[in-house]
C-alpha cells in the first residue's frame, strides 16, 4: 500500500473482520488493551467496534499525554505564568487541561497571563530570542514521539547560551505505564480487568523502537502487537493479537513494520539520553506516584530547568470528585460510565482531561460514539 486512502479501504475492513469472527474461540473471551490515545481515536472514529465479534472486547489505556499529566503539574505552569511574569509556551491541547481553582492555562491566560501556543520547541526558542529580557518557559510533555524535540530545543539553547529560556519537563514514559497497569497493587485496589494483550503504540515506537516491549511478553506473558493508527492497521493488530492468544504465544510482533524497526531512531534516543535522565517517582493522573515513569533535565543542562530556575515545588491535587478520568484511563471504566460525561462535561467545557484533547477516550467516543448509548 501506497496511499492513506487504501489503509481506509471499507471492503478490506470487513474481509479483516470476517478472519476475526472465524479466528475467535466460541465460548472464549478476548480483551485487548490499545495503550495510546491514537488508537482508541481510531475505533471510535471508524466504527471499528462495530465490526468485531462481541467476544473481543477493546480496552481504552493511558495512552493520551494530556489526560495523563495531574493536575498539580499544570498548576506549576499556571503559577510561573501568573506569579513569576513568564512568556508560557505549550502545544495547543495543554492550553484547556483543567486545573485547580477553576483555572486552565487558557483561562489564565485571559487572566492576563502571557501563555502562548507553539507549533514545536523551535518556536518557543525563537520567542526567547525575540523577548531577551523576557524569560521564557517551554511547558514540555507528551510521551517519547515528543521528548527528542524537547531534547534538541535544550541543546541549541545551551549552545547558543540563551540566557533566557527554560523547560518545565513533564515528558512521561510508555512502559513504565504498562508495568504499573499491570501488577501495580495501587492500580488494582482501584479496580482492574483482565487484560489478554496490548496494541503498541505506533509513534512512541518509532522513536524507541520495538525491542522495549519485549519484556512484557516475557515477563508477563502478555502479547504486544504494535499497530499504525489506520483502521485497517488496528484491525490487522487485533487479528494478529487473537491468533497469538489462541496459540499460547506472548510475543511482540511488528504490524507497523513501515515505519518502525526494533531498534527504534537511534539519533532520537541519542538526543534524550543526553539532555534527560529519570526521575525517581512522578504522579500520573489515574496512576498515582509511577516510580522511574518520567524524565528530568540532567544537572549538564541544569541552567535551563525552570524547575530549578524558578524553584518550584510540586503539590498533589485530586481529580474532580465528579470526574471518572482516572477510572476511565486505567480502562476500569468507560466515559459512557461517567455521570457527567456528555452534559457537564463536554469538549467545550471539560471537567476531566479525558475530554481535552482529541485522542482522550472521553473526547473520542463524545464525537463518533454517542449515538451507540441511545440504543
Amino acid at each position: 500500500m501506497k496511499y492513506v486512502d487504501e489503509f481506509r479501504d471499507g471492503g478490506i475492513a470487513q474481509t479483516l473482520a470476517q478472519k476475526i469472527a472465524v479466528s475467535v474461540v466460541p465460548g472464549r473471551s478476548y480483551s485487548f488493551m490499545e495503550f495510546c490515545g491514537g488508537h482508541t481515536h481510531a475505533i471510535s472514529r471508524y466504527g471499528l467496534s462495530d465490526l468485531l465479534p462481541k467476544s473481543v472486547r477493546m480496552v481504552h489505556g493511558p495512552g493520551c499525554p494530556v489526560c495523563v499529566l495531574p493536575i498539580g503539574r499544570v498548576d506549576m505552569a499556571i503559577e510561573l505564568a501568573l506569579s513569576c511574569g513568564v512568556i508560557l509556551c505549550t502545544y495547543g491541547d495543554t492550553m484547556r487541561i483543567p486545573a485547580s481553582r477553576n483555572l486552565s492555562l487558557l483561562k489564565a491566560k485571559a487572566r492576563g497571563g502571557d501563555i502562548r501556543m507553539v507549533y514545536s520547541t523551535l518556536d518557543a526558542l525563537q520567542i526567547a530570542r525575540e523577548n531577551p529580557q523576557r524569560e521564557v518557559v517551554f511547558f514540555a510533555i507528551g510521551f517519547e514521539t515528543t521528548t527528542p524535540p524537547t531534547a534538541l530545543a535544550i541543546q541549541q539553547a545551551h549552545l547558543e547560551q540563551l540566557g533566557n529560556f527554560s523547560v518545565l519537563c513533564c515528558h512521561v514514559l510508555t512502559p513504565s505505564a504498562i508495568s504499573t497497569i499491570l501488577e501495580s497493587p495501587e492500580v488494582r485496589q482501584w479496580g482492574s480487568v483482565p487484560i489478554d494483550g496490548f496494541i503498541g503504540p505506533a509513534h512512541v515506537s518509532t522513536v524507541i523502537g520495538s525491542r522495549p516491549y519485549e519484556y512484557f511478553s516475557q515477563e508477563y506473558r502478555k502479547p504486544v502487537v504494535i499497530a499504525g493508527f489506520e483502521p485497517l492497521d488496528v484491525m490487522q493488530a487485533i487479528l494478529m493479537l487473537v491468533r497469538q492468544v489462541n496459540e499460547g504465544r506472548a510475543q511482540v510482533e511488528n504490524e507497523f513494520s513501515r515505519a518502525v524497526t526494533r531498534e527504534g531512531n537511534l539519533k532520537a534516543q541519542d538526543r534524550v539520553a543526553d539532555v534527560f535522565e529519570l526521575r525517581r517517582e512522578f504522579e500520573w493522573r489515574g496512576l498515582a506516584v509511577v516510580p522511574y515513569s518520567a524524565l528530568k533535565i540532567r544537572q549538564k543542562y541544569g541552567a535551563l530547568d525552570a524547575e530549578r530556575r524558578f524553584k518550584l515545588s510540586y503539590r498533589s491535587v485530586p481529580d474532580n470528585k465528579a470526574c471518572e478520568c482516572g477510572a476511565i484511563l486505567r480502562g476500569v471504566k468507560r466515559p459512557q460510565d461517567c455521570k457527567i460525561f456528555g452534559t457537564v462535561c463536554t469538549p467545550e467545557n471539560p471537567v476531566g482531561s479525558c475530554m481535552v484533547s482529541s485522542e482522550g477516550a472521553c473526547a473520542a467516543h463524545y464525537s463518533y460514539g454517542r449515538y451507540k448509548d441511545l440504543d
